[in-house]
């Protein structure tokens, strides 16, 4: 990809859709930022959850890996690129460039070296403000772990949570084993 200067103003959702499909940045609050390149591991993971999802899903969910999820979009918007996210599939039918936060029905982070008090703390915060019922976080050490969270009166909630062999009821039956997720084979 050709290096672009950085715009030395804010950044619109117009701006944003004029720039490259392939960009490894998200827009927050008007301002670019660069987000990291995942590590193998994390590359693996998020591939192998967002199989999984689309295995185990009903047919009215689709799932899609670090797409655009516009957060905010007034004159200052916030476009984040979860790792993986959960939409309608009336949603996913409409073929967007983007999904708006009303579409994602799950966002998931996988916490990484140095994102994680954006996964942690500024991405939940800005997902459960925008709407997204479900939110996951998984944390790839020594064991693998997931958090699953629900959102009740604006603020996220834990609702399950677990190493190995998790079982999930929302936002659908899933069931997942972790230690898979960054295995060989």
């Amino acid at each position: 990809m050709t290096e672009k200067a950085w715009p030395d103003h804010l950044v619109s959702l117009g701006v944003w859709d004029a720039m490259p499909e392939d960009k490894n940045l998200e827009v927050v609050d008007g301002v670019l930022h660069v987000v990291a390149a995942a590590v193998p591991a994390h590359q693996k993971a998020r591939s192998r959850l967002t199989y999984w999802l689309d295995e185990q899903l009903p047919d009215d969910f689709d799932v899609y890996a670090y797409v655009d999820v516009v957060i905010d979009n007034s004159n200052r918007p916030t476009v984040r690129k979860p790792d993986v996210v959960v939409v309608t599939t009336e949603a996913a039918d409409r073929d967007p460039k983007r999904f708006d936060a009303e579409d994602v029905v799950l966002a998931v982070e996988i916490v990484s070296p140095g994102s994680e008090r954006d996964d942690r703390v500024t991405k939940p915060m800005q997902y459960a403000e925008a709407g997204i019922a479900h939110y996951w976080l998984v944390e790839l050490g020594d064991p693998i772990s997931l958090t699953a969270f629900e959102l009740v009166d604006g603020i996220y909630k834990l609702v399950e949570d677990g190493v190995g062999e998790v079982r999930l009821t929302r936002p659908a039956p899933l069931v997942f084993d972790l230690d898979a997720l960054t295995r060989r084979r």
